[in-house]
């Protein structure tokens, strides 16, 4: 008989409450059928994401069953039947269960206030020049592989490029369920080492990068900045020459003075959407920094943000002499650089949040 991988009961609580999610989604369906509830767009686009993403949840796990049973009864039939192709054929697909099963079950450890909300990550460069703002687009590059990937949306909010090549800094916005609980682990120092590109004497260099991320405020947390607290200043948007350069300061930059945050947005023409868009974007950082407080993480905003050096590194990806990317946190690691440089993180971000939440429930 083929190996029979363990398939977690489905409909029961813990990990995920099965009743309770049946019982959400009946109180959804009714309330989303209720004609006033548009009469509050923000609220009734809250409650019809929260449906949305219940239904693919229990649809993904009923599926997820089916499946289950389908590759057990087709190993079955192979074994009686003495059909070695069949049993192989059967047992693949019990691994391909078993791997979606546990990425569902990771979701559902996003448990936290914010988790599933959007998120922007914020990628600077080190010292170095030319070769850490080229290592800092292609993080940016990565990250951007990777929401898109699992389907999410990317909006560039802001992006200030180098004199020669790459980028100083840029940060982006991640749209979808769950953007800042599965990038939250991200945030920190990324170290590569490669050829440079740029040294006619093809010696090798190390790189360093920072990411920082993020969630984006919803109306279920409430962030109260004080107008005394901040400074504002204009700036004309960089661009790419000609008639795309901003011709006036519609670009703006806030310094959240009592904490040192900075914000800045300048992908509007707009002043007024982009003041809006860079306040958006210091409560978030405000938000974020009192979680960890809160949680008691590791440090705060300004020592990784001042440090972008080896004592901060979460991961590090080397291209010469051999291929490796290995988080420093979890010891997972790949020989598939260009494939994580093309976006696959999973492996990396659920090994960090399953560590996480294993602290957490120790702690």
């Amino acid at each position: 008989m083929p190996h029979r991988l363990p398939l977690r009961k489905l409909h029961c609580g813990g990990i995920f409450d099965w009743d309770a999610a049946l019982l959400r989604r009946e109180e959804l369906n009714a309330l989303a059928e209720d004609p006033a509830l548009w009469t509050h767009p923000q609220k009734a686009q809250n409650l019809m994401r929260e449906k949305n993403h219940l239904d693919e949840v229990i649809g993904g796990y009923e599926r997820l069953e089916q499946d289950y049973k389908n590759h057990m009864e087709l190993a079955e039939l192979g074994d009686a039947e003495g059909d070695a192709a069949v049993v192989e054929e059967a047992e693949q697909g019990l691994r391909q269960v078993a791997d979606a099963l546990k990425t569902l079950e990771l979701e559902s450890l996003l448990s936290g206030e914010a988790d599933a909300n959007d998120c922007f990550i914020e990628i600077n460069s080190g010292a170095g020049g030319t070769e850490s703002q080229d290592w800092a687009e292609m993080l940016l590059r990565m990250y951007t592989r990777w929401a898109q990937a699992r389907g999410f949306k990317v909006e560039l909010v802001d992006e200030t490029r180098g004199e020669e090549a790459g980028i100083k800094s840029a940060t982006i916005k991640v749209i979808g369920h769950n953007a800042y609980g599965w990038a939250k682990t991200e945030s920190g120092v990324h170290r590569l080492v490669r050829i440079s590109p740029y040294d006619s004497n093809a010696r090798r260099h190390t790189s360093f990068a920072s990411a920082w991320v993020y969630p984006v405020i919803d109306d279920k947390i409430e962030v109260t900045v004080n107008d005394g607290d901040l400074r504002v200043d204009t700036f004309r948007a960089s661009g790419a020459g000609g008639q795309h350069v901003n011709k006036t300061s519609s670009a703006i930059r806030i310094t959240h003075m009592p904490t040192g945050i900075v914000v800045q947005c300048q992908n509007s023409r707009s002043q007024h959407a982009n003041r809006a868009e860079a306040m958006a974007m210091l409560k978030a950082r405000l938000y974020e920094r009192e979680l960890r407080i809160r949680e008691e993480k590791a440090q705060a905003v300004e020592d990784t943000k001042t440090d972008i050096g080896f004592g901060h590194q979460i991961r590090s990806y080397v291209l010469h002499p051999y291929q490796m990317v290995k988080d420093l946190r979890t010891g997972v690691e790949t020989s598939d650089t260009q494939g994580v440089l093309d976006g696959k993180l999973d492996a990396f971000m659920s090994a960090a949040l399953a560590e996480r939440v294993a602290t957490k429930t120790a702690g």
